[in-house]
């Protein structure tokens, strides 16, 4: 089992009564909520958690994108990513990833993740993601075009990374006389590729082929996580192979103190500041954002209410739903193990700092997973050092 420190990197000051007096944290809360001061002390504490996480012993830390929100100060993972290359020697770097139809060109990406790969020594992982519902309301890019427009652009990212240049690339949405990125990533033949997915089926065909790795979006029931990767598992079957277990991640809020009750009892503010503050507005989906297909299938899984996090309305629901793992280092420890053993994943992608969590809270978590829960989890999940499946090429002939 890999062990990754994940970070949202919240605003953990709204007012009190945010959720009453407005609609979503996305997209349309207003920038003036922004403290400038409150602002450069979460950045500050947020990436020396992140850089904590080395001598902790985690296996890698995990960054993300997001845009116009209060929900993560993140607009800019790479950025991050580059402070964090300079702060750490050992652990992975997972960029979680960009949102590859916001970038015109997206050979942007291509050329920023290939010069943290070589000035890390090879240590970055390359999220590629469609982006969120709400994103699409921010950058007014017509949701109509995001699968289109993401499997374009990752086909023009890779074949920048894998492709003698100069050459020429004429798509659809991405015309370029020239393609040549300088540097090339030091990786052969290109970072690890990590896809996201919240269940939809066009994504995890298109991991599966490709051979990549396919990382559960949180906040869902875990029966729902369950019948996601049974699915994908079923996609690399037909494509010819087993899921490796390093294919598969489970993204979770974790909470670690000595006791069941006072881990509750510490974590418990901070995820209802989460849920009531902060999510509100995550699941905007324009018109066209999803297939028909795949809206079918989650809005079928949602139909009970309690599917998605913001159907929580008690620490019971939290717990049957799993929607945190929170407790002691042996509850902890069982919980982890029996989840990822059902679901086969090899990655344990935990957050640590979650909602209003103060950052001393966030780092002493830390810590107690590190030491308590870590080596409890490596020696009870069985082994998972057969190889993994190499990506397949890309084929030369290109646009």
């Amino acid at each position: 089992m890999k062990h990754f420190l994940f970070h949202l990197m919240p605003y953990r000051d709204l007012p009190r009564d945010f959720e009453k007096t407005h609609e979503s944290a996305w997209v349309w809360a207003p920038n003036s909520l922004f403290d400038p001061e409150k602002g450069q002390g979460y950045y500050n504490d947020y990436i020396d958690q992140l850089a904590e996480a080395e001598p902790l012993g985690f296996d890698g830390v995990c960054v993300n994108e997001h845009h116009q929100n209060v929900y993560g100060l993140m607009p800019s993972p790479n950025l991050i990513a580059a402070m964090l290359v300079m702060r750490t020697r050992r652990i992975k770097i997972a960029v979680v990833g960009n949102a590859l139809p916001l970038y015109n060109p997206p050979t942007r990406v291509a050329e920023e993740i290939a010069m943290l790969d070589v000035i890390s020594g090879g240590r970055i992982i390359s999220g590629q993601v469609i982006g969120g519902g709400p994103e699409y309301f921010s950058f007014s890019i017509n949701p109509a075009e995001a699968r289109t427009r993401f499997a374009e652009a990752h086909e023009l990212i890779m074949r920048a990374w894998t492709k003698p240049g100069p050459f020429e690339f004429y798509g659809e949405h991405y015309k370029l006389r020239y393609v040549n990125v300088f540097p090339r990533p030091l990786q052969k033949p290109h970072p690890p590729i990590w896809i996201p997915g919240a269940g939809s089926l066009e994504t995890m065909e298109f991991v599966a082929k490709r051979r990549y790795s396919y990382m559960g979006i949180p906040y869902f029931h875990i029966d729902f996580f369950k019948k996601n990767y049974a699915l994908f598992r079923e996609c690399c079957e037909k494509e010819g192979y087993q899921a490796h277990p390093e294919q598969m991640g489970l993204l979770m809020p974790i909470y670690v103190a000595e006791t069941d009750a006072k881990a509750r009892r510490e974590f418990e503010e901070h995820f209802w500041y989460f849920k009531n503050k902060l999510i509100p507005g995550l699941t905007l989906s324009p018109p066209g954002y999803t297939s028909v297909k795949s809206a079918l299938r989650v809005f079928k899984s949602l139909r009970d209410g309690k599917t998605f996090i913001n159907g929580c309305e008690s620490w019971e629901d939290v717990e049957k739903g799993c929607f945190a793992i929170v407790g002691s280092p042996e509850t902890v420890t069982e919980k982890i193990v029996e989840h990822a053993s059902e679901i086969g994943c090899g990655n344990m992608l935990g957050l640590f700092q979650l909602g209003s969590m103060p950052s001393a809270q966030a780092r002493e978590n830390a810590r107690r997973y590190a030491e308590a829960v870590m080596p409890r989890v490596n020696k009870a999940l069985p082994d998972t050092t057969r190889p993994m499946p190499a990506a397949r090429p890309f084929p030369d002939e290109g646009k």
